[in-house]
């Protein structure tokens, strides 16, 4: 965030409205404050226009693009042209030299210079709801603790209070069905609390039941609001109840929601942008995330279903999969560097693991932890750069191998928050963000 320059106008002189005053030194004293002092203390800041309109634009934002059901390096960040693992893909060019990136990539090739790939991941499970809630935590599970996941922590780090839109967008376009509904349906926040989950939006592109009834006068709803609130905090303060502070909490985002729920009306983006982005629900979902963070979300999650689980007719699924991601990547990235949100956003794009070098039977290809690719953009990501090696194969990973501790160290160092700070949970075990201090992944910090 870059205060003193950004609430500065056109002119270069500060407005003289008085809804745009904001004395330079009360808020850089308000930011230096902010971590030895409750955030409601100045919170108010953000009823002030340019304030929030500084704070939207410039806070740290992140999009991740899950790949659920895992998809394969060999025909996206990792190929192995004229190897048996290889398949029949080829290699091309990237904008990198000695880069490639598999043919099924060419828009991404092009815009490899803005991305970040590691290519020698190399993690414990192999089953898909162990690997999800291992990739999504973090950490290896410490029953009966519930680690939060990655969206609720940044929700709690880069979310402030008086945020109108979701602190953690979830943007799923199969709410019901599929391997990940178990997960789905658990504890994402964990000990963080109910405040810091998801607001779950399906595949129809919008929030549903969030308007007033049109009988309901403003005066009306807003009293029936802080009778509600009132009688939350008053058995929350007799109870000294942190489920019910957590339950407050959640009540309070339904009015958020009910303000912002024209920032998930795709109908409201232009056509044109739907067209580059469609006209499948992923990339659909990538275009609304890249509205809601220019809108001010700290966090969303795009899902796809597990379309990527390629147990049979891997080659033929992947000709139809691989295109399409190729071109939400490209888009979402172009646009967001055109925008000049890319330094301030942090893409990362995964699954739960990676694909095996062979075949079997199916002509598959089965779950495989043992040598997988990401990639990453972004917030404080160097651009360019190819981290870590596998073997001719694909079977292994050649030199240091990086796990989820690694990557959740660098996410948090490049998003300028202390990976190894603990959580404050009491007379309960000490946790933190990282476990064991793990280093992040060096190479992709900028």
């Amino acid at each position: 965030m870059r205060p003193p320059e950004t609430i500065r106008g056109m002119s270069g002189s500060l407005c003289g409205q008085p809804d745009h005053v904001l004395h330079r030194r009360k808020f850089l004293t308000g930011l230096g404050a902010a971590g030895s002092v409750s955030v409601a203390s100045w919170a108010g800041l953000f009823s002030v226009p340019t304030f929030a309109e500084v704070v939207k634009r410039r806070a740290k934002k992140c999009i991740l693009l899950w790949l659920c059901g895992a998809p394969s390096q060999f025909e996206t960040w990792d190929p192995k042209p004229g190897r048996v693992s290889g398949g029949p893909f080829r290699s091309i060019p990237t904008r990198l030299p000695g880069v490639h990136f598999s043919e099924l990539m060419p828009k991404v090739a092009g815009i490899a210079d803005r991305l970040a790939v590691v290519r020698s991941m190399k993690t414990q499970q192999s089953e898909h709801l162990q690997a999800i809630d291992l990739l999504s935590r973090g950490s290896a599970p410490r029953p009966p603790f519930i680690r939060p996941t990655l969206g609720s922590v940044l929700a709690q780090q880069l979310g402030h209070l008086e945020n109108p839109v979701p602190n953690f967008i979830l943007l799923d376009p199969c709410p019901e069905g599929n391997e990940f509904k178990e997960f789905k349906n658990g504890n994402w926040a964990g000990w963080l609390g109910a405040q810091y989950g998801p607001v779950r939006v399906g595949g129809d592109y919008r929030i549903e039941d969030v308007l007033r009834q049109a009988d309901m006068t403003t005066d009306d709803h807003e009293a029936r609001t802080a009778l509600r609130r009132f009688f939350g905090r008053k058995y929350e303060n007799e109870r000294h109840s942190a489920a019910a502070a957590s339950q407050n909490a959640v009540f309070e985002r339904v009015k958020g929601l009910m303000s912002c729920a024209h920032l998930f009306d795709m109908n409201r983006l232009p056509a044109s942008d739907r067209e580059r982005y469609g006209p499948g629900a992923f990339g659909l979902h990538a275009l609304q995330a890249r509205h809601l963070v220019e809108n001010g979300a700290p966090f969303v999650m795009v899902s796809n279903g597990m379309p990527w689980d390629s147990h049979v007719f891997h080659n033929e699924i992947y000709q139809m999969l691989v295109p399409e991601l190729d071109r939400v990547i490209f888009n979402l990235i172009t646009d967001l560097e055109e925008r000049g949100l890319l330094d301030d956003t942090l893409v990362v794009m995964m699954g739960e693991f990676g694909r095996s070098p062979w075949m079997n039977q199916a002509r598959g290809r089965d779950h495989y932890p043992n040598a997988w690719s990401l990639a990453l953009a972004g917030c404080g990501i160097r651009r360019g750069v190819v981290v870590g090696e596998t073997d001719a194969d694909g079977v292994d990973v050649v030199g240091t191998a990086y796990n989820e501790r690694n990557l959740f160290a660098t996410l948090f160092t490049a998003l300028g928050i202390d990976p190894y700070a603990a959580y404050d949970l009491g007379d309960l075990p000490s946790f933190y963000r990282v476990e064991d201090r793990t280093e992040p992944i060096r190479g992709l910090l900028a």
